[in-house]
C-alpha cells in the first residue's frame, strides 16, 4: 500500500479513486483532500455493492454509474470543465477493480 493512501486511511481501490481525482490542479484547488477522501471512499462502497455485474456488457449498468458519478461529483463540487474526463476515468476503474474482485 502506497504511504500516502495509508495517511489517508484508504484501501488501494479507494486511492486509486482519490488519485483520478486529485489528479486535477483545478480539483485540487476547489476540493479539500478530506472531500477528495470522502468521495473516493463512496466511489468505492458504490463498486463493492455492484461487483457482479459485466460493467463491460451490461450498458445500462455503465450508463446508469456514468449518472451517478457525475451527480457525486457535482455533489463534491468537482470543477465542471473536468466532470467529463473524471467519469471516465472513475468508469475504467470501476471495471477494472469488478474484474479484480470477481477474480479474487
Amino acid at each position: 500500500m502506497d504511504s500516502e493512501a495509508k495517511r489517508l486511511g484508504l484501501i488501494d481501490f479507494a486511492y486509486a479513486f482519490y488519485t483520478a481525482v486529485s489528479d486535477n490542479e483545478s480539483a485540487r484547488d476547489l476540493m479539500a483532500k478530506d472531500k477528495r477522501r470522502e468521495l473516493a471512499v463512496i466511489r468505492t462502497e458504490t463498486i463493492r455493492q455492484n461487483v457482479s455485474i459485466a460493467w463491460t456488457i451490461k450498458k445500462s449498468v455503465r450508463a446508469k454509474l456514468k449518472v451517478a458519478v457525475k451527480r457525486i461529483l457535482r455533489k463534491f463540487g468537482y470543477p465542471p470543465g473536468m466532470q467529463l474526463l473524471a467519469t471516465e476515468t472513475v468508469l475504467k476503474q470501476a471495471e477494472m477493480i469488478a474484474n479484480e474482485l470477481t477474480t479474487a
